[in-house]
């Protein structure tokens, strides 16, 4: 070989590993460090989360598992306002669907402080121009929560026990706690029987809740016969197109919703160019001095733990709030287990995507993420019905600066942002409806033909 050409291939071989050196800075070599330390398994594939495409290692329910064709479905059904068909007035038919409180340009959450459903009217550019329908008089006739909702985001990686109480599944934190399920405690437990995730439990019993139908009637009116027939090929025909069916589809689809273009999930893969260097710091202090991991441990930041954090719950707030289940909703997971040290203990959501809506926390009691971060820094509790005694013994005081909130606020609101998570939402339904709400006001303001 040429002695020179022999020498610019070492050079360029060089420089290929001096600039690969170059872009894994001392700054990136402490996160690493520190990020390993905090895995179980010690290394920084531990929170990388599943590709959408990549089935087999999302995290699913072993009675429900995850087919392209199930997910399919799932997607059209998640946003398809014609299963609309139990509304509290005739003039709610047909104008709402999963979506209208799961809003995909909110971040799958509402856009206001609390969702509406049935009795909601309008949608904005991304669900904050919702409002109460004229023909819906009180709080108890709307389809509302008593809390603000989880975002579905990431949902696969906590949805063994969901909603913040944690009362639908079957096992892990609710092992123990079978004889809950045939107790009057909350309308739907019975359900955790059957032996499913508390993702696929709490869509069945919120089927109903929601005012919703299927059945082979509907399934053919709305064309998705064939897809029920792709999804459920080995479910009896007397079954296939049930409201069951509907909610294994719908939680197949959102387990699949995972937010991996967040630049924290692309430095994670390798592109240590995905964040900034503010972003990296915050991090570094996410996984070190404040000691976020301690509760927001799992691949998606989010657990299937529940703490108490003291903050204020949503009927403190000006919202339309059927009291009786704002009252049940504040007790966290103590409404559920019974058992007093559980009370205002709420489980720990995921971390991803929180710029969405302006609105933190169960009880949308935070306008601000910085605000938020101050709030955990400083570690005071703000609701006094929250006794001390069953505050979390990590939520003290974390001593960081003004520069060090800035930098982890960055961090939240950046890098764990996956910008596109709109890519989840179908171009159109089968039946040709709008979405993610039907009534007048918002096909008007989203200029959509049926």
């Amino acid at each position: 070989m040429n002695k020179f050409y022999f020498l610019a291939i070492l050079l360029l071989t060089f420089g290929a590993c001096t600039q690969d050196v170059m872009n894994v800075s001392s700054l990136d070599l402490q996160l690493e460090n520190a990020i390993r330390s905090a895995a179980p398994d010690h290394t920084l594939s531990y929170w990388v989360l599943a590709d959408s495409r990549d089935y087999a290692n999302i995290p699913q329910d072993p009675k429900n598992t995850l087919t392209r064709e199930k997910v399919e479905l799932g997607n059209f059904l998640f946003f398809e306002t014609g299963l609309a068909l139990d509304p509290q007035y005739d003039v709610g038919k047909g104008t709402y669907s999963c979506s209208s409180c799961h809003i995909a340009e909110s971040d799958f959450k509402p856009g206001r402080k609390q969702g509406i459903g049935d009795g909601g009217v309008g949608t904005g550019n991304r669900g904050e121009a919702r409002f109460k329908s004229k023909v819906y008089p009180d709080a108890a006739s709307l389809d509302v929560q008593g809390i603000r909702p989880l975002t579905v985001l990431n949902v696969a990686y906590s949805a063994k026990n969901t909603q913040w109480n944690g009362s639908f599944g079957s096992g892990q934190a609710n092992k123990g706690f079978e004889h809950r399920f045939s107790d009057d405690v909350d309308e739907g437990l019975h359900l955790n029987n059957l032996g499913f995730e508390g993702l696929e439990t709490q869509l069945m019993e919120g089927f109903k809740l929601h005012r919703m139908k299927m059945d082979p009637e509907i399934a053919d009116t709305l064309g998705y016969r064939t897809y029920f027939d792709a999804a459920f090929p080995n479910v009896d025909v007397s079954e296939r197109y049930s409201a069951r069916n509907v909610a294994l589809a719908m939680a197949a689809y959102l387990r699949t919703i995972n937010t991996t273009e967040a630049p924290f999930q692309k430095w994670l893969k390798g592109d240590k160019y995905a964040m900034t260097d503010q972003e990296k710091r915050g991090a570094l202090l996410f996984y070190s001095k404040a000691n976020c991991t301690s509760c927001h441990a799992g691949p998606a930041f989010s657990d299937t733990r529940f703490f108490a954090v003291g903050v204020n719950n949503l009927n403190d707030l000006a919202t339309f709030v059927d009291e009786p289940r704002a009252r049940n909703k504040n007790y966290g997971r103590g409404f559920f287990t019974g058992i007093k040290e559980d009370l205002h203990k709420f489980k720990v959501p995921t971390l991803y995507n929180l710029t969405g809506t302006p609105f933190y926390f169960h009880g949308s009691s935070k306008r601000d993420l910085r605000e938020v971060v101050e709030y955990f820094n400083q570690a005071i509790p703000e609701n006094p019905e929250v006794p001390e005694e069953v505050i979390a013994s990590n939520f003290k005081p974390l001593g960081l600066t003004a520069n060090e909130v800035d930098d982890i606020t960055a961090f939240l609101a950046n890098g764990l942002d996956d910008p596109s998570v709109t890519r989840y939402k179908p171009d159109a339904l089968p039946s040709g409806n709008c979405f993610p709400n039907a009534d007048p006001v918002s096909i008007q303001e989203m200029r959509c033909v049926e």
